[in-house]
C-alpha cells in the first residue's frame, strides 16, 4: 500500500479548527479510495527551527517530519492564503526541504525523486493560483513530481469572514478536483514505484 503525508501549514495551533486541515483530509480520504494510507501533521504544533539543514539541533523537531516525508510516497502540501501569499509556516517547510537537494539514494538519484507532491490552498482572498505555482516550482526543485491537475484550492469572497470549514457542504468543483487530484497522484506514485527515474551515470 502506498503512503501519503499531509503537512498542514495553518497558522492555527491545535485544537483550533483549520480549513486547511479539512481540505487536506478530504484529499487523504480521496487517496484512500486508491489504496493510499495517509496521516496528517499540523506543522505549527511542532518546534520547527529556521534554517536549511536536515537538523538544526537544540530541540528542532523537523527531523520527525523529515522521517515521515521520507517514508511516504505522496506529499499533500496544504497552506492557507495570507495577504495573497502562502503562510510563513509553509515557507519554513520549503526552506527545510531545501536540505534534501544534496541528499541522494544508493544509486545517486535525488532522495525525493521517486515521490509525488500535490497542493492544497484555502483562503478567503485571492492568491491560490500564485501560491500553487510557487509550490509547484519549489517542490519540483527538491525532487518531487507533480501529477497532472495536482492542485486543489478554495477561494472565498474577498474581505468576508466565511472560511472553507464554515461551508454547509463541499462545493462540487472542489470535490471533483479533489477526486481527480487523488486519482492522478495515486497513479503517478504507483508508476514511479514500479519504474523509478534513471540513475545518473557512475564514475
Amino acid at each position: 500500500m502506498l503512503r501519503a503525508l499531509a503537512l498542514n501549514c495553518t497558522l492555527k495551533p491545535s485544537p483550533d479548527a483549520s480549513s486547511g486541515e479539512l481540505l487536506a483530509q478530504q484529499v487523504l480520504d480521496a487517496l484512500a479510495e486508491h489504496d493510499v494510507a495517509g496521516e496528517q501533521v499540523r506543522v505549527v504544533d511542532l518546534d520547527i527551527r529556521p534554517g536549511v539543514e536536515a537538523d538544526m539541533g537544540d530541540g528542532d523537531q523537523w527531523p520527525q517530519i523529515r522521517e515521515k516525508v521520507l517514508a511516504s510516497d505522496i506529499l499533500v502540501f496544504a497552506t492557507p492564503t495570507w495577504m495573497g501569499h502562502l503562510s510563513s509556516v509553509a515557507q519554513r517547510v520549503l526552506e527545510r526541504l531545501d536540505a534534501e537537494l544534496s541528499e541522494t539514494d544508493d544509486e545517486g538519484r535525488a532522495i525525493l525523486a521517486g515521490k509525488v507532491a500535490v497542493t492544497v490552498v484555502v483562503g478567503n482572498e485571492d492568491g491560490a493560483h500564485a501560491i500553487t505555482a510557487d509550490l509547484y516550482q519549489a517542490l519540483g526543485d527538491v525532487g518531487f513530481t507533480i501529477p497532472s491537475q495536482g492542485g486543489v484550492y478554495w477561494n472565498g469572497e474577498a474581505m468576508q469572514t466565511t472560511d472553507y470549514k464554515d461551508l454547509p457542504e463541499t462545493p462540487e468543483k472542489v470535490a471533483s478536483t479533489t477526486a481527480t487530484l487523488a486519482r492522478n497522484a495515486a497513479h503517478l506514485a504507483k508508476l514511479l514505484q514500479e519504474r523509478p527515474y534513471p540513475a545518473p551515470p557512475q564514475g
